[in-house]
């Protein structure tokens, strides 16, 4: 990405943070100077909460381009990397930009974006029903079994049981949600304001009016039209955005009830997260089909 990069700049990259991550100082006040050129909309949504769909109808909405702002994706757990941060505000060619990285909410992440002023936006969906779209995308990609979910998937995956691969779905990528929404929700209770926190039931019942939140929550204006035509521009390429079944409690039909009281378990070793569960643990099978869009495309 082309862009200016002065004193300031070169200067603010090779600055070492506290160990927490914080800026202090002349560097804050540039981080914060150069986070108000313009809005940002950061996506930092857990693997199949609709993200890839989600973003792909906020670029029609805004005209915008998807920026990585990670290092690397590898292992998709993604930390921001100060020097893309800073190319996304200097270089003032580039189209609005949107971010969409799995993220969980350590210290050194909220503070990179505080110090830049980001305001960030997640989904709280049902972690069995993410856990199973997980489990059909690894069934079938090989590229999401390679770079795994911060760990190691095993290489005879497909050739597992269904018991076994329940076990490893459970035993190896539920920690790493559980303690993805206990970070974020340390984050909410800290600056509910800075964090916009949409629910997965009203995206599929109200598609237009949660994307309309999370872009007007980042700070671009836009109507609640155009939020609707974009999202039914793309509804009929929804596959290939890997929006997945929709439906609401299928968890329960891929893990028995030891599986999802496991799940459980792991999230309630983050008592913070009660006013979340009804969410991550989620409700009878309700297939959704973002009815609105469905009936505006045909």
């Amino acid at each position: 990405m082309p862009a200016v990069i002065d004193s300031d700049a070169l200067q603010a990259v090779f600055v070492q943070p506290s160990p927490n991550g914080a800026y202090e100082g002349n560097t804050l006040a540039y981080l914060s100077k150069v986070g108000a050129n313009r809005p940002v909309l950061f996506l930092a949504f857990a693997p199949k909460a609709a993200g890839t769909f989600f973003r792909q109808a906020a670029m029609h909405t805004i005209n915008g381009g998807l920026i990585r702002v990670a290092h690397a994706q590898g292992g998709r757990d993604g930390t921001p990397y100060l020097p893309n941060l800073l190319a996304c505000y200097l270089d003032e060619e580039l189209a609005p930009v949107i971010v969409h990285i799995h993220m969980q909410a350590f210290a050194a992440n909220r503070n990179l974006l505080k110090a830049f002023g980001i305001r960030p936006v997640i989904m709280l969906r049902s972690v069995p029903d993410m856990l199973a779209s997980f489990w059909d995308m690894l069934n079938t990609d090989p590229v999401a079994r390679a770079e795994g979910l911060n760990c190691i998937v095993p290489d005879n995956f497909v050739e597992l049981s269904r018991t076994q691969k329940a076990d490893f779905m459970v035993d190896a990528i539920a920690p790493w949600y559980a303690s993805y929404f206990a970070s974020w929700k340390t984050f909410f209770d800290e600056m509910p304001k800075q964090i916009c926190v949409l629910r997965y039931r009203d995206f599929c019942q109200k598609p237009a009016e949660s994307l309309h939140t999370a872009i007007t929550h980042a700070g671009f204006v836009v109507t609640r039209f155009k939020c609707e035509t974009a999202l039914t521009q793309i509804w009929s390429e929804r596959t290939a955005y890997r929006y997945n079944k929709g439906t609401e409690g299928r968890g329960a039909t891929y893990f028995s009830p030891h599986h999802l009281a496991e799940i459980s378990r792991k999230l309630s070793h983050y008592p913070h997260l009660d006013s979340w569960m009804s969410d991550l643990m989620g409700a009878k099978p309700t297939h959704y089909k973002l009815q609105s869009i469905a009936r505006a495309a045909s």
